[in-house]
């Protein structure tokens, strides 16, 4: 549960029930500043993107950074070191790490480390506002099945009803088919796009499928991808939920399914689906809609586009021509399909982008063709967007192979970064007095392969730096009272992902 701060930073966070520190964790992504609680029913409370600790878990944290010698950092207290009362001060609010905006990301997780809903725990907030349906998607299962006269998927136009609830246009049908719908939920004082909490369907007056969304097991993360349309979010960024359990699909929030969710159309025969999307206030969307089995002779039907390389889901494949190898180990993708693999120089293509992937697959590139002095500046990139910009892909080198992993199809290339990232000093220059200061500001930009490490030191002391890469700051606290002395010395070294480092040296006076 994201709770808003109306933009605000430095609220208070207290600690939802007695309990002890179990975790924190420290990073520029991801949950950025995070403290876990366990409490003594065995459950968890977590609270993320915070801007700083309360002072006696911010004191406990700076001395295992300042040990470590690190800003990005994972500590598992002790039991009996961090212990907290209900109500207590423990943090305070921020937008740390890939927050969009200032609030507090707080989750309730069972003793498995599953998150729950936290309104079952009482959390009450105002809504009277029914789920919003923009888009039902109709999917014929298999060669033998026909929808409107066609074996492709298409979108079924819905028809809204002054109660808020839908009819859609009437289909005619024949075989196994399934359904997809588009979804969200928003609260009554908040614009935001929720997920729903549960969606059941009926076939002629009986539940066939249902999806609850109580609870998740971030185990399954991945499997959100089958879940959805993968090629139409790839495509359209639109999520079209399927309501049927798709081959391979490892989520266990499915309930009361019948024949998985699918339906068995036959010929001359009409049925009624019905589809209720519910939010946790009971505040309910239904859509109804009328299906005629009707057998055609002729219908249209759309072939996949060949090509000499067929993926198959259950075994490993390794492709090569050039210096390019694309390992797909065994289960990688949920689907058997048909592989666009060309390479061209040094650029490699992997097609089709709706493809969902369940694991890593590996990118291999030979680069023994070039001078060992430009060996060392070489990464992987993936080329993303309209302008096929290139993005620095995690990549390794073990002699003359670099490797990537990942799980997306696209383009991938070579890229060059002989670069060095940028230092600029934000709130400071050099020779200043700066005794009035709380806080030293830089800002580090890389262009190309991205920042990898940072290190900074005063006097040749080691000091915290805080990294915010969305603003590209890099924050020193003076209360650390790192110098006692009035003329200091400032190193700040940045590296990039392919090793070019930048030294930034200044001098600054302080009493």
């Amino acid at each position: 549960m994201d709770i808003k701060t109306q933009q605000r930073q430095g609220l208070d966070v207290v600690a939802a029930a007695d309990g002890f520190v179990s975790r924190i964790k420290i990073s520029p992504y991801g949950y950025g500043k995070a403290v876990y609680i366990t409490h003594p029913n065995g459950y968890t409370t977590v609270y993320a993107h915070l801007q700083k600790l309360a002072p006696k878990l911010e004191k406990y944290l700076k001395q295992e950074q300042y040990r470590q010698e690190s800003f990005d950092i994972e500590l598992f207290p002790p039991i009996k070191a961090l212990l907290v009362t209900q109500g207590e001060l423990i943090a305070y609010s921020g937008n740390t790490g890939s927050s969009g905006g200032p609030h507090l990301h707080f989750e309730i997780r069972d003793k498995n480390e599953h998150p729950i809903n936290p309104m079952l725990f009482g959390i009450n907030t105002k809504d009277t506002t029914k789920p919003i349906v923009s888009e039902l998607v109709a999917y014929p299962i298999d060669d033998s099945a026909q929808i409107n006269n066609s074996n492709t998927k298409q979108s079924i136009r819905l028809i809204r009803q002054a109660d808020g609830n839908f009819i859609s246009e009437s289909i005619e049908a024949v075989g196994k088919i399934g359904f997809g719908i588009e979804t969200v939920d928003r609260q009554d004082l908040a614009a935001n796009k929720n997920g729903v909490y549960n969606i059941q369907t009926f076939l002629n007056g009986s539940l066939n499928f249902e999806i609850d969304f109580s609870t998740f097991s971030f185990d399954e993360t991945n499997e959100i991808n089958h879940l959805i349309d993968y090629s139409i979010y790839k495509t359209k960024k639109d999520r079209i939920q399927k309501l049927y359990i798709d081959k391979n699909n490892g989520l266990s929030i499915y309930k009361n399914t019948s024949n998985e969710g699918y339906l068995d159309i036959k010929d001359n025969t009409a049925y009624v689906y019905k589809i209720k999307i519910s939010d946790f206030k009971n505040n309910d969307t239904w859509i109804t809609l009328n299906i005629d089995g009707k057998q055609k002779d002729s219908i249209r039907k759309v072939a996949p586009s060949v090509t000499p390389y067929y993926i198959l889901d259950n075994e490993a494949t390794t492709l090569n021509e050039g210096p390019i190898t694309v390992n797909f180990y065994k289960n990688t993708f949920y689907d058997n399909f048909y592989l666009d693999f060309k390479v061209s120089n040094d650029t490699l293509q992997l097609l089709p982008l709706g493809v969902a992937a369940r694991k890593n697959f590996r990118i291999d590139f030979d680069i023994s063709k070039y001078n060992d002095s430009d060996k060392d500046k070489l990464f992987i990139a993936e080329l993303v967007g309209y302008r096929k910009r290139p993005a620095y892909s995690s990549t390794t080198r073990t002699e003359n192979t670099l490797s990537t992993y990942t799980k997306d199809m696209g383009y991938y290339t070579l890229a060059t970064d002989t670069k060095a990232p940028k230092i600029t000093p934000v709130n400071f220059s050099n020779g200043k007095w700066l005794s009035n200061y709380h806080y030293l500001k830089l800002k580090i930009e890389d262009d190309l392969s991205g920042i990898s490490k940072f290190r900074g030191t005063i006097n040749g002391k080691w000091i915290l730096l805080e990294y915010d890469y969305k603003t590209k700051l890099l924050t020193y606290d003076f209360n650390d009272n790192i110098s006692d002395e009035t003329k200091n010395n400032l190193k700040i070294i940045v590296t990039d992902n392919v090793g070019n480092s930048s030294t930034f040296e200044a001098m600054f006076y302080r009493k």
